[in-house]
């Protein structure tokens, strides 16, 4: 398996002015703004810590997931929440041919912590020995800033101020999150019923 990012989120919709305020940094200098260079980066990475921890993209973007076989006969599970489209699937076979599969023949499953690419009939297309599946889907909660649950948005503040806070250090990965962060993630995690491992 593989996911690849299709799309990035833009400079201009990371909270760089709110984090600002976060850190209580200092406004109406003639510097202002001097530090945004260090602020933006420091963001993406806490963006990144987040959605690792809670496999939810916080921001809509565009992914690529290559399998080499289904999950299930009839249903394979999306890596990213909350996914709200299929663009496309994808079957290649070894030589590199590949075959678009009609949209007719799947659907998407909604759900907020595994939604799944659903076949429409009794199974999914074969992928042939040596082959992949490229499924190309829309996850996230949405474009901007706001449309990110308050919990997840107040964890990435704490965890990019800690970054701010610890940038040249060198910092325990058992202690690489803040305490608070595991709480106000929790509820984001993707819930195991029975031992089942998606």
């Amino acid at each position: 398996m593989m996911l690849i990012e299709l799309t990035q989120v833009p400079d201009a919709a990371l909270p760089v002015a709110e984090f600002r305020n976060h850190l209580q940094i200092g406004s109406g200098f003639a510097d202002d703004g001097s530090q945004d260079a260090v602020l933006a980066p420091l963001l993406r990475a806490a963006i990144a810590a987040v959605e690792g921890e809670c496999g939810k993209a916080l921001y809509a973007r565009t992914f690529q997931f290559v399998v080499t076989a289904w999950r299930g006969i009839a249903r394979q599970s999306l890596p990213v929440a909350p996914a709200s489209a299929i663009q496309s699937v994808t079957v290649t076979d070894m030589g590199g041919g590949e075959e678009v599969i009609a949209t007719s023949a799947y659907r998407l499953v909604r759900d907020t912590h595994l939604p799944e690419l659903k076949s429409a009939g009794w199974a999914l297309p074969t992928i042939p020995v040596g082959g992949t599946a490229e499924i190309v889907f829309d996850a996230g909660f949405g474009a901007a800033w706001p449309d990110v649950p308050p919990a997840l948005a107040q964890a990435v503040m704490m965890v990019a101020a800690h970054y701010y806070e610890n940038r040249s250090a060198t910092v325990d990965r058992a202690k690489a999150l803040p305490l608070g962060v595991e709480s106000l993630i929790r509820p984001y995690r993707p819930i195991r019923l029975f031992g089942r491992r998606e």
